[in-house]
């Protein structure tokens, strides 16, 4: 039942990622990430690591694409912008695609199907809450500090980029004395 579930799992994660590179409504690729980061959380709980998966939810589904959703419907991308940027991205993504077949058909046909587990996972090192506490707070609190003034900077970045379009394409207010 249990490999069951991860193939279900892991079948709709992989549809939900190809979706959100594949959809042309930036909103409706962000809902698909969501779907994938769920997907993922769910795959957590399988490998009994409910406390990843509660910080996959709580973070990135929460936190990280809310921010997303908001820095989107903000930017509010024209579809003449969008195609424009996108066209020119075809002649590498055909063979990158080619390419990420191949090496999965590779991997399935010639590789191993299943991974063997441990028959404790809270056994392995960095499962117990305090340990990823420290390593997070100790070892690693610079990386994780740059990451969240990137997001901010992002955020600003994409407020100030929409603020700055609005402004050049208000339009002009008229009186009732002046022609339109």
């Amino acid at each position: 039942m249990e490999q069951l579930l991860f193939y279900i799992f892991a079948v709709i994660a992989v549809a939900a990622a190809l979706a959100v590179i594949t959809v042309k409504n930036p909103v409706h690729s962000a809902v698909s990430l969501i779907v994938c980061l769920i997907q993922v959380a769910a795959l957590y709980v399988l490998l009994k690591i409910p406390f990843l998966a509660a910080v996959q939810v709580f973070i990135y589904v929460g936190a990280v694409m809310v921010l997303f959703l908001f820095a989107v419907m903000i930017i509010d991308i024209g579809k003449e912008r969008l195609k424009e940027q996108i066209h020119g991205q075809k002649k590498y993504a055909i063979p990158a695609v080619i390419l990420f077949f191949m090496a999965t058909g590779y991997m399935v046909l010639w590789g191993k199907l299943t991974v063997p587990t441990p028959n404790d996972p809270a056994s392995l090192p960095g499962f117990h809450i305090e340990e990823i506490g420290k390593f997070l707070y100790t070892k690693y609190i610079f990386p994780f500090e740059i990451v969240s003034v990137l997001l901010l900077v992002a955020l600003v970045g994409a407020i100030v980029l929409v603020m700055k379009d609005k402004k050049g394409k208000r339009p002009k207010d008229h009186t009732i004395d002046e022609k339109p």
